[in-house]
């Protein structure tokens, strides 16, 4: 389908020229960036694997590693032309960048707000995947679950690209999540209800659904703000020519810019790191399963904590004669959620072999390669029974409490960490992907939501509320759809206005706000029963 087959554009003057040459030096920029990214990824996969000091025996690891790095970063890559092009239409749409220098800038932004981001929604969002998958990341299922993930977030993420609709890469990726939980249930003979932690993707969920909406009045209550305390005229009308808006209405616009595309870099960012953790502690355990920076003088401590924790919880709640499997008992409880008497027995035991495990050894590089998956994965679902039973608010002592507290915090900092290189690819495929077929969803956004031009005013209030909006999901570890949030607020800003709406665009919007959710949870769940055969 065409650009211009989607919907009639509004003819206003000041359309800016979206078609102009591109400087000559762009391409060769753009090689030069990309080749010095995976130069980079390479050069520290290698280095971190060779400070390990294991011999290599094979290269099919590196090979399957490479694979699915280059995958998740493609991802990473879609996301930055398909989601960022929102950031920029405004400032484009009211002369206030020209369409190089904002794509550009939004770019930096994007690479600033990934290496700045906390790592939070990262894992906020890998929790939804199934416990048995994250624990098992470098066995075939674990491969074919990444594979999914990957590929159905981003043909979807192409599709609607291509038809110029602004959908969620944050929608997409939690829909093929959802999807690989629920196939991978029904392949083992489970419901597919089990599949996924409902709790945490209904609080996901709430935040992807209110977020639009929140956009959208916010949007059109700050525009009528303006109208109220701001009189000058200027700000409210649509541009008459090609020439920049006045100073201080230009510095906003570029302002507010600037914030949703560091916000969206901070916020979407996160869940190409999340993928990538993944892949790295499934394909390099030794190198990436446990944190090796951490200090060895903490080792002590944290073995003394988690004993200290483990007889507390012996008091409430004895282990029996012949207790079942400790990491059974706690996958099983991680999965359904369901508290049985063999729960906390199983979470001391557990905590009992993680203090004797990082006492014996003194710090985290001195695990040997033979037992430090093993180690990870008691830490991770150990952090995990912990939050379900705080979650569920199971009674017990208050000191008991504070100490399952401490060391889940503990815990965390051990398996939950995002190595600075990472951070940086994910930064330099999100910043170049912000940089190539932005046209598209910057058309649809500038022109063909409301049947007018996007005046200055409107541009403002919709880049502001979307930039506090992401910055507030990302400060409580919660994934928003710039896409929908923008979006929805310049509708709100044109509703306020009285500028009118484009039914069909609107239409076009819902009907893909609707449909990313089934669409890849169907695509998530037939990829991973395909790859799952291999």
């Amino acid at each position: 389908m065409s650009e211009n087959s989607l919907s009639s554009s509004p003819s206003v003057g000041g359309r800016p020229n979206l078609t102009g040459k591109r400087n000559r030096f762009s391409k060769p920029l753009f090689l030069i960036l990309l080749i010095a990214g995976l130069s980079f990824a390479g050069f520290n996969l290698f280095s971190d694997v060779q400070e390990t000091d294991t011999p290599v025996t094979s290269y099919v690891p590196f090979f399957l590693l490479g694979l699915a790095l280059v995958i998740a970063l493609g991802f990473e890559f879609v996301n930055g032309f398909h989601d960022t092009a929102n950031a920029v239409a405004t400032v484009i749409y009211t002369h206030s960048l020209t369409p190089g220098v904002a794509v550009v800038w939004s770019g930096l932004c994007n690479f600033l707000g990934v290496l700045l981001s906390s790592g939070v929604v990262a894992f906020g969002i890998i929790s939804l995947l199934p416990v048995e998958l994250i624990l098992q990341a470098g066995s075939g299922g674990g491969f074919a679950m990444i594979y999914a993930l990957l590929f159905s977030a981003i043909i979807w993420n192409l599709g609607t690209w291509y038809l110029g609709l602004p959908s969620s890469s944050s929608h997409t990726l939690i829909g093929s999540i959802i999807g690989v939980g629920v196939a991978n249930a029904l392949l083992h003979g489970r419901s597919g209800m089990s599949g996924v932690d409902w709790d945490q993707a209904i609080k996901i969920g709430y935040s992807l659904l209110l977020s639009p909406l929140v956009g959208f009045f916010c949007a059109a209550l700050l525009l009528l703000a303006m109208k109220a305390f701001i009189r000058n005229r200027d700000l409210y009308e649509a541009p008459k020519s090609s020439e920049p808006p006045p100073i201080w209405i230009r510095g906003l616009l570029i302002l507010t810019c600037t914030g949703v595309s560091f916000a969206h870099g901070s916020n979407d960012g996160q869940k190409g790191m999340g993928l990538i953790m993944l892949i790295l502690v499934g394909t390099m355990p030794i190198a990436y399963a446990l944190n090796r920076s951490l200090p060895p003088e903490q080792i002590p401590r944290v073995a003394a904590l988690a004993q200290v924790t483990e007889n507390q919880l012996l008091q409430l709640q004895p282990a029996s004669a012949r207790p079942p499997v400790a990491r059974d008992v706690l996958t099983d409880y991680v999965r359904t959620n369901q508290l049985n008497p063999n729960v906390l027995p199983a979470l001391a035991l557990t905590l009992g072999d993680i203090s004797e495990q990082i006492r014996r050894y003194g710090s985290m590089e001195n695990i040997p390669a033979q037992a430090v998956s093993n180690t990870r994965n008691q830490m991770y679902l150990t952090s995990e029974s912990i939050k379900h039973i705080q979650t569920n608010k199971v009674a017990m002592p208050e000191e008991t409490q504070r100490n399952l507290t401490a060391i889940k915090h503990e815990l965390d900092s051990a398996t939950r960490f995002i190595p600075m290189w990472v951070k940086v690819v994910v930064a330099i495929a999100l910043g170049l992907g912000t940089m190539v077929g932005w046209r598209r969803i910057v058309v649809t956004v500038g022109e063909r939501i409301g049947k007018t031009h996007l005046n200055y005013a409107q541009g403002a209030s919709a880049e502001l509320v979307a930039m506090a909006t992401i910055g507030a999901a990302d400060s409580f570890g919660l994934p928003v759809s710039t896409t929908h949030v923008l979006s929805s607020g310049v509708a709100g800003s044109m509703a306020a206005n009285r500028s009118g709406l484009q039914l069909a665009t609107l239409r076009n919007l819902a009907m893909a706000w609707i449909l990313t959710l089934p669409v890849s949870i169907l695509l998530a769940a037939g990829l991973y029963a395909l790859f799952s055969r291999f």
